[in-house]
């Protein structure tokens, strides 16, 4: 039977465009070892371009999406398929947009009892005039990925440098500092697969430490009790399925294990897992028996156009 043509979506137009490029080349030699029939697609801000690429001179019978941050994971590019009306990987436009907008995933996630740090959304005008919390906190960008725009805040001197390099839009998410673990959930077909944990060499898990091998060391799997290891990965799903998500999806967790009642703290849900040699999704599978190929492949296979609905 004839392989599938299958166009890969990379690059974008977000701040995270080097680490889809990478994702991008990946999948893009995975599926050519698989034997499919691919063409890669450097994707750039211009619609009618894209839309020419994705028609012509033939329609791909799947579009693995391998896009990440703006454009690519918040349901822009999704719903470009879904009009065209081309099968795509990953989950679709309601969970995508969902996921990407940490006010509304966090709302979502605090009404099902999953618990998040505090939190709250201000003015970056109001940011700067005075501290929202006591240190040590957290400041984010509202719809970013990669860590992009994260800082900790344990003194002015963090304080002031944040404010100094913040270029995410006018409001700032602000969450309180969670002491503990860093450890990340695979997802894979509403089912959580395992728990990877990520020591930093230093600072904290931020776009480099990602990024750069060599600065943090994983491990796999995550060093927890079968009690522990039960509970986030029931978490994981739990989120996974009320934000609709579908194919692959990874939860990231600070697991405040030193206080009297230790609590997984879920930070967000990312519908589109890195796919660079250093990203965990593939890690955490891999180790459980699935290679990358195979993940390629079966995100391939279940593509779909689909419009979800929260349950």
């Amino acid at each position: 039977m004839n392989k599938k043509h299958v166009a890969v979506l990379m690059g974008g137009w977000s701040s995270e465009r080097e680490v889809s490029l990478s994702s991008g080349q990946g999948v893009v030699q995975a599926l050519m070892d698989l034997g499919y029939d691919v063409k890669p697609i450097d994707v750039k801000e211009d619609l009618p371009l894209l839309i020419q690429q994705l028609t012509q001179p033939q329609r791909p019978d799947v579009v693995f999406n391998a896009l990440h941050g703006v454009g690519g994971e918040d349901g822009v590019i999704q719903g470009v398929l879904e009009m065209l009306r081309i099968p795509y990987t990953h989950s679709g436009v309601t969970a995508s947009a969902l996921a990407m907008n940490k006010i509304l995933s966090r709302q979502l996630f605090e009404r099902h009892s999953i618990p998040v740090p505090v939190w709250q959304v201000i003015p970056l005008a109001q940011l700067k005039k005075h501290h929202p919390m006591d240190f040590p906190y957290v400041i984010k960008p509202i719809s970013e990925g990669s860590s992009r725009g994260v800082s900790l805040i344990f003194s002015q001197k963090d304080y002031e440098q944040a404010l100094h390099e913040w270029n995410f839009g006018n409001h700032v998410l602000i969450e309180q500092y969670i002491p503990g673990r860093e450890i990340h959930i695979a997802v894979v077909d509403d089912k959580a697969v395992g728990a990877i944990e990520i020591k930093p060499l230093s600072g904290f898990y931020d776009y480099r430490a990602k990024y750069t091998p060599g600065h943090a060391d994983h491990l796999m799997p995550a060093p927890l009790t079968p009690e522990e290891h039960q509970k986030v990965l029931e978490m994981a799903e739990k989120a996974h399925k009320l934000l609709g998500c579908r194919g692959i999806s990874r939860a990231d967790f600070r697991y405040d294990d030193i206080s009297s009642c230790p609590t997984f703290y879920l930070l967000e849900v990312n519908t589109q897992p890195g796919m660079t040699p250093l990203s965990l999704v593939p890690e955490i599978t891999s180790y459980y028996g699935l290679s990358y190929n195979q993940l390629v492949e079966k995100l391939v296979e279940s593509a779909s156009c689909h419009a979800l609905t929260i349950p």
